[in-house]
């Protein structure tokens, strides 16, 4: 955030592009490591993106299609949700937090409020129930999410220290 120090105050207008820009790469370290989990483990994908945009349609009463394309779009639309939930994270980061904070707690706040952004949906969608899962499922959840947090205050550090 340009012209911040710890401690130092910015403007809110000043927080929005690189609150964006930090979603966007917390996104991507997320879905990098869930993607090497995916393919170190062998493990499925989750199917609850998917699931997400489905229950969400319903409640909305939006209509996906004839079955065959509902699940490509549910398949293009679970994703997107992600980032979405990612960006708006940081974004809200940005916009709440009036002075930047140092980076390992930052980066704790930021994973924290991306994995309550993504796992109070699929609880009250009843997607999942996060109090079922296994200790394995939590680290599947725990890890990629810091590594968004991490992701994300860095970047927000690295276009401070650039403005």
């Amino acid at each position: 955030m340009p012209g911040s120090r710890p401690g130092s105050r910015i403007a809110p207008r000043d927080r929005i592009l690189p609150g964006l820009l930090a979603g966007l790469a917390g996104s991507s370290a997320l879905n990098v490591v869930t993607y090497l989990d995916i393919a170190v483990r062998a493990r499925p994908s989750s199917s609850t993106p998917e699931e997400t945009v489905q229950r969400l349609a319903g409640a909305a009463h939006v209509p996906l299609g004839p079955e065959d394309r509902a699940a490509n779009r549910r398949a293009g639309l679970g994703p997107l949700l992600g980032y979405l939930s990612g960006v708006a994270t940081a974004v809200g980061y940005a916009l709440l937090i009036r002075r930047r904070l140092p980076t390992p707690v930052a980066a704790g706040m930021l994973g924290a409020g991306a994995m309550a952004g993504s796992d109070l949906p699929i609880a009250l969608l009843r997607v999942s129930d996060p109090r079922t899962w296994s200790a394995g499922s939590w680290i599947s959840d725990i890890v990629p999410h810091l590594a968004y947090g991490w992701a994300a205050a860095a970047t927000l550090d690295l276009l401070d220290r650039r403005g």
